[in-house]
């Protein structure tokens, strides 16, 4: 038996819970109706279709925009499975599958549970203004663009680490400083919270309010301080 047909079989057990759900709600329910995996329909409504795969890939979505063009009630339907993984996967396609106009269900495969997680339907974002302020913040902090458009050879550079790149710089050339100096010399206003805080391990306290540059420190300004901003 190929893969193929394995897989098919596997997918049509998600038929009988998701035939018994819809036929609760009083559908007649039939499958491999045309190019449909399930088709249910109520006198003077338009049709359901339930398109049916073993987890969710690209080839599941073109299959549901696809079904768009005869109904606009198009469902894709997976088994549930266990663990966060899953659940993350499950919101993401969730949410995709509402910007296209997509519901999604899911089949507890122990029980056959089902659960209609998303309806079909034209989807309108909810905009989040701390969400937009706190882009805006990241984009007024980072100088330049040290990314340009992706990751330098060291990874993302972020306006904090930018400003650590600063703080260490002032610090290289010094010596140990204190966070007010270093704040109003370097032009970082939070220059004391970034050393006592050393999420990189850059920096040591050598004195109260008095910070100095580990080797780590020299290290980070070796390999980051062409993207620093200055």
């Amino acid at each position: 038996m190929t893969g193929t047909k394995q897989a098919k079989q596997k997918e049509t057990a998600l038929y009988p819970p998701i035939k018994a759900y819809l036929q609760g709600q009083g559908y007649e329910v039939k499958g491999e109706v045309g190019a449909a995996d399930v088709v249910a329909c109520r006198p003077g409504e338009p049709p359901v279709v339930i398109e049916l795969k073993l987890g969710f890939s690209l080839t599941l979505f073109h299959q549901g925009i696809n079904r768009l063009a005869v109904s606009d009630l198009v469902y894709l339907a997976v088994p549930h499975k266990p663990g966060k993984p899953f659940a993350r996967a499950l919101k993401d396609n969730v949410k995709l599958a509402r910007r296209i106009g997509l519901g999604v269900m899911t089949v507890r495969p122990r029980d056959g549970h089902v659960v209609v997680h998303a309806d079909p339907g034209p989807y309108a974002p909810r905009k989040s203004a701390k969400k937009a302020a706190r882009l805006l913040r990241a984009f007024d902090r980072l100088k330049g663009d040290p990314n340009d458009g992706g990751a330098t050879r060291h990874g993302i550079v972020t306006g904090y680490r930018q400003d650590a790149l600063r703080c260490a710089r002032f610090l290289a050339v010094h010596g140990p400083s204190k966070g007010a100096q270093v704040k109003e010399w370097a032009e970082v206003p939070d220059a004391t919270r970034i050393m006592a805080a050393d999420h990189y391990g850059w920096f040591t306290r050598v004195a109260r309010g008095v910070y100095g540059l580990t080797d780590a420190g020299r290290k980070g300004l070796a390999d980051y301080g062409d993207v620093d901003g200055s």
